[in-house]
């Protein structure tokens, strides 16, 4: 059973990390037993679905993971912590957000929920950021999240092959992927530049909010970090020919571009595009 979900990440640099979380940090990368880029989403969704189908359902582990991605690029080490019970705290309290109340006993038992909403204060008292390393999202890639990358930076697997052309980062990964990596200070720049395209000019389905949140987000970490666009499960929902043909990151940017030069009918057009795209995957959550 795979997660059909989309993530967006930060790698920062082991400096970024204080003693003795740096140490700890560092013999994990090193570790021979941790989880591998390949099968690390699997052990993530396996763990997650254990917790869902507890009697009662485990809103978030008692305990922080200890696991994380790592990455090395010339000879610098990266590491994104799971950082799972914030992440599944923070899941927790949009579901209750967005579904009614009398719905919600349905899912998680009050007694349950306020059990973790008790634990969530606490770990807020003591640990203060509510800032993962890790967004997610189910079904779709926010438009958002392509704006801090461009065409070049994409990587496609297929078959466990990469794809002639295709931006290769030191990870190997041998399994159907997607995905797009840059530096901090080009992601910062370039949603920057969207934010400032976006207040002078409001174009059709760009939300200027969810373009500030991003570069609020990217704001949080060491400036020297890497950002990564995994298309994780969603690439088992699109055919090898899609993968080859998703240019949704070069799309939005001449989108952007359409709309900071004035050409409305190129930014509708290729927006519209996107958009298409997206409709179609987001529609099969609710097939048979």
């Amino acid at each position: 059973m795979l997660p059909y979900a989309a993530y967006l990440r930060v790698y920062e640099p082991l400096a970024a990390y204080p003693e003795p979380e740096r140490a700890r940090w560092s013999a994990y990368a090193e570790s021979e037993g941790r989880p591998r880029r390949v099968g690390a989403l699997g052990v993530e969704h396996t763990r997650a679905l254990w917790r869902m189908i507890a009697v009662p359902p485990i809103v978030a582990p008692t305990r922080e993971s200890g696991d994380a991605y790592v990455r090395r690029v010339e000879g610098v080490t990266y590491v994104c912590p799971w950082e799972t019970r914030l992440r599944s705290w923070l899941a927790f309290d949009r579901f209750r957000a967005e579904m009614p109340e009398r719905l919600t006993g349905a899912f998680v038992p009050p007694r349950v929920a306020e059990q973790a909403e008790t634990a969530f204060e606490g770990w807020k008292r003591e640990s203060g950021s509510l800032t993962p390393h890790i967004l997610s999202s189910t079904w779709q890639v926010p438009m958002a999240w392509f704006l801090p990358f461009v065409a070049k930076e994409r990587w496609l697997v297929l078959g466990g092959q990469a794809e002639a052309g295709s931006g290769g980062p030191t990870t190997a990964t041998p399994t159907r992927t997607l995905i797009y990596v840059t530096p901090m200070a080009q992601a910062r720049r370039r949603v920057a530049r969207a934010r400032g395209v976006l207040r002078r000019q409001v174009g059709e389905g760009f939300e200027l909010g969810d373009v500030e949140s991003v570069g609020r987000w990217l704001e949080e970490f060491h400036p020297h970090s890497l950002v990564e666009l995994d298309y994780g499960g969603l690439v088992h929902l699109l055919d090898d020919a899609a993968l080859r043909a998703d240019e949704s990151v070069a799309e939005i940017a001449a989108a952007l571009m359409g709309l900071e030069t004035g050409q409305t009918e190129v930014a509708v057009a290729m927006h519209k595009r996107v958009t298409a795209r997206w409709r179609v995957v987001r529609a099969l959550e609710s097939a048979n």
